[in-house]
């Protein structure tokens, strides 16, 4: 019986009609597709065009959150960071960074947000209408790898526990 909510948290955001920003999406499903029946009962999925306020809801509970999401400023194919919560310059503004929101979780709640990693993947074509480059195709093959691995050990990890 899956419980009410799943010890891991995938969220995936950008912006499917503007080329390599929709990697954020593409990778969450990828990963979700590629995930076995078992694994699947373990991780919530949560996809938008951008993190909004309310997500800071959907952190109750959680072991670990993974946010995925397209970056021109990374390396190819992809970086990985542990991040904290932080208030920023996106923190007023109708968009989020994933500090940000992990600090909106914070202030609501009075206690620290669970661990926190960004899967930044590289892209490098964002114009609206234009399909995702051969580039960051490639990079989201291997960022879907990465993050199936996540999942994997920190499964394990917490049945270990």
């Amino acid at each position: 019986m899956k419980p009410t909510v799943a010890e891991l948290l995938i969220l995936g955001w950008g912006n499917e009609s503007r080329g390599d920003d929709a990697l954020g999406p593409r990778c969450l499903e990828a990963v979700r597709a590629a995930l076995p029946l078992a694994a699947l009962e373990k991780v919530d999925f949560l996809d938008d065009y951008q993190l909004q306020v309310e997500f800071a809801l959907d952190l109750v509970g959680r072991k670990q959150v993974l946010f995925i999401d397209a970056s021109v400023e990374c390396g190819p194919p992809f970086e990985i960071r542990q991040i904290q919560a932080q208030r920023d310059s996106s923190f007023s503004s109708h968009a989020l960074s994933p500090q940000a929101l992990l600090q909106v979780f914070v202030d609501m709640y009075g206690t620290a947000p669970p661990p926190s990693t960004v899967l930044a993947i590289r892209g490098t074509h964002f114009e609206l209408g234009e399909p995702m480059s051969a580039h960051a195709e490639s990079n989201l093959i291997a960022a879907k790898d990465w993050a199936l691995n996540w999942i994997v050990s920190n499964i394990k990890g917490s049945e270990a526990a």
